[in-house]
């Protein structure tokens, strides 16, 4: 018989249980810890949170954990408006930001764990140098020509062209929540990147939208999408990366 050995790191363990405060409101949390420096394999603390001492939010616990009981836990986070999608990360089963999402919608243990599928860093903060390097090969900037005689103007209708695609926060919940991404991120450029690549090809100020098209419009960059829907129904924003992905797929279809 065929024996299959685990690779190092690839199962989280049972990890520390912290202790419980003296208290009356009391969440638990089960977080995923990982150590770089450490060989020991990925684990999972058990932290228990005084609701009734930190504010509503996932990621106020997580500051209320860091601050008063493990100050080693490690996490991204910044503007705490859900604008900057530095905390982005899988709680409770789903890709979301931590500092809009409450406590309270969820039912029992509280489940923290990186975005997947993404190699992780530290703790709670994966990789994103792949993402980041994606949404920079769509070239996400107006492309004009150099001085133009009068300011570059949009009516209404241009301008509301835009919205659904230009409040992308790049938090990456979308591309990681994506089976398509998740077997092939290194050459299918994923939800956000093709949100955004719809959001230059739609501005009417920018003239490279044949460019832009023809860079797309390839087997892996854009038709490994199945329309699984994942990132639609996970964007913290709202937004619908599935239908500017449909958008992409028409104009590449009518440019050929």
């Amino acid at each position: 018989m065929v024996e299959f050995a685990l690779p190092p790191n690839s199962r989280p363990l049972a990890g520390k249980t912290w202790p419980r405060p003296d208290a009356g409101n009391i969440r638990e949390l089960h977080i995923y810890r990982f150590d770089p420096e450490s060989p020991e394999n990925p684990r999972i603390d058990i932290f228990y949170v005084d609701r009734d001492d930190c504010g509503p939010m996932v990621l106020d616990a997580l500051l209320w954990i860091k601050n008063k009981v493990d100050p080693t836990l490690t996490f991204r986070r910044s503007c705490r408006e859900g604008i900057c999608g530095s905390c982005a990360m899988n709680i409770d089963g789903t890709n979301t930001l931590a500092c809009t999402k409450g406590v309270d919608e969820i039912t029992g243990v509280v489940k923290i764990y990186p975005l997947p599928h993404m190699a992780v860093v530290k703790d709670l903060v994966p990789d994103l140098t792949g993402f980041y390097a994606q949404h920079a090969a769509i070239e996400p900037w107006l492309q004009a020509g150099p001085n133009p005689e009068k300011e570059r103007l949009q009516s209404p209708q241009e301008r509301a062209a835009l919205d659904g695609l230009y409040e992308c926060i790049l938090c990456a919940c979308c591309s990681t929540a994506c089976p398509s991404y998740w077997w092939n991120a290194d050459r299918y450029l994923g939800p956000a990147a093709l949100l955004q690549a719809r959001r230059w090809i739609v501005d009417s100020r920018d003239e490279a939208q044949p460019e832009r098209v023809a860079y797309v419009d390839d087997a892996f960059r854009l038709y490994r999408c199945h329309t699984i829907m994942n990132c639609s129904k996970t964007c913290p924003k709202g937004l619908d990366p599935a239908r500017a992905i449909a958008e992409l797929k028409t104009l590449a279809l009518a440019r050929a």
